[in-house]
C-alpha cells in the first residue's frame, strides 16, 4: 500500500501552489487580466491551468515545507515578486490615464469624470478614452500573451525558494514613475501647447474688446478645439503606444537577463 509522510505531500503542494502563488499575484496585479470587471474566481481560473503548464518547465524546487517559517517566506518572496512584475504593467497603462488628466483639465474637462471599471476609481473621460484605445492595442499586439511569457520566464531568472531580488530592481522600479509622467508629458504636451495658444488669442481678443464676454465663448471654443486636436494627434497614439510598450517590455527583459 503506498504511504505519503507529510513533509512528501508538503513537498507535492509546493511543485504547484507555489508557481500559483507568483502566478496569481502577477494576475491580479498585471492589466487585462487583473481588471476588477473580471471576477477573481475568473482570475484565479486563469492562474491554477496556467501554473500546471508551467511547472514541468520549471527549475528544481528547494524541500521546503509548505507549513514552516521557510514556507511562510518563501510564500512572501512568491507574492512580492508576481506583484511587481505585474506593476509594472500597470505604469505603462497610467501613463495613459496621466495623460488624459493633463489634457482635461487644460481644456475644461477636469469635471467630466467616470468611473474606471478596471480600477475601481474615478478618471476622467479622455483618461478613460485613452486607456480603452491602448487596451485594445496592446491586445492587437499580442501583449497578453507577452505577459505570460515574461512570467514564465521569471522563474527560470527567479527560481522558487531561491528568489533574492536585489536592490537593484527596486531601485530601477521606483525610477518607472519618473519614466511615467515623463511620457505623459510628451503625450499631451502638443495638445496643450496648442490649447495655450488658443488661451493667449482669447486674452488679447478681452484686451481688445472688453464687452465680450470671454467666459461664455471661451469654454465651448477650447472645447470645441480641443477635440478637434485630439482627432488630429490620433494618428501619433499608435507610434506612441507602440513606442511605450517596447521601452517596458525592454525594461522587464533586461531584468529578467533575456
Amino acid at each position: 500500500m503506498l504511504e505519503l509522510t507529510e513533509p512528501q505531500l508538503s513537498h507535492m503542494m509546493g511543485q504547484y501552489l507555489w508557481p500559483l502563488i507568483r502566478i496569481a499575484a502577477f494576475i491580479m496585479a498585471v492589466p487585462i487580466y487583473g481588471s476588477q470587471t473580471l471576477p477573481a474566481r475568473f482570475r484565479l481560473a486563469i492562474s491554477a491551468p496556467l501554473a500546471v503548464v508551467i511547472q514541468p518547465m520549471l527549475p528544481p524546487l528547494p524541500g521546503i515545507e509548505m507549513v514552516s517559517i521557510a514556507g511562510f517566506i518563501t510564500t512572501i518572496k512568491e507574492v512580492v515578486i508576481g506583484a511587481a512584475l505585474g506593476f509594472i504593467f500597470q505604469i505603462l497603462m497610467q501613463l495613459f490615464v496621466v495623460g488624459g488628466q493633463i489634457i482635461a483639465m487644460n481644456m475644461g474637462l477636469g469635471f467630466a469624470s467616470m468611473n474606471d471599471p478596471a480600477n475601481g476609481i474615478a478618471v476622467t473621460v479622455l483618461s478613460q478614452f485613452f486607456v480603452t484605445i491602448a487596451v485594445l492595442l496592446f491586445l492587437a499586439m499580442n501583449g497578453h500573451l507577452v505577459l505570460l511569457e515574461l512570467i514564465a520566464r521569471s522563474f527560470q531568472v527567479w527560481p522558487i525558494g531561491q528568489a533574492a531580488v536585489a536592490g537593484d530592481f527596486w531601485r530601477e522600479l521606483a525610477g518607472l514613475g519618473s519614466w511615467m509622467f515623463a511620457g505623459a508629458l510628451v503625450m499631451a504636451l502638443p495638445i496643450v501647447t496648442a490649447i495655450l495658444v488658443v488661451n493667449m488669442a482669447f486674452g488679447v481678443m478681452s484686451r481688445s474688446a472688453p464687452q465680450m464676454n470671454i467666459f461664455a465663448v471661451g469654454f465651448p471654443v477650447t472645447l470645441v478645439f480641443g477635440m478637434f486636436i485630439i482627432w488630429f494627434g490620433l494618428t501619433n497614439f499608435m507610434p506612441q503606444f507602440e513606442l511605450r510598450s517596447n521601452q517596458i517590455i525592454q525594461f522587464v527583459e533586461n531584468l529578467l537577463g533575456i
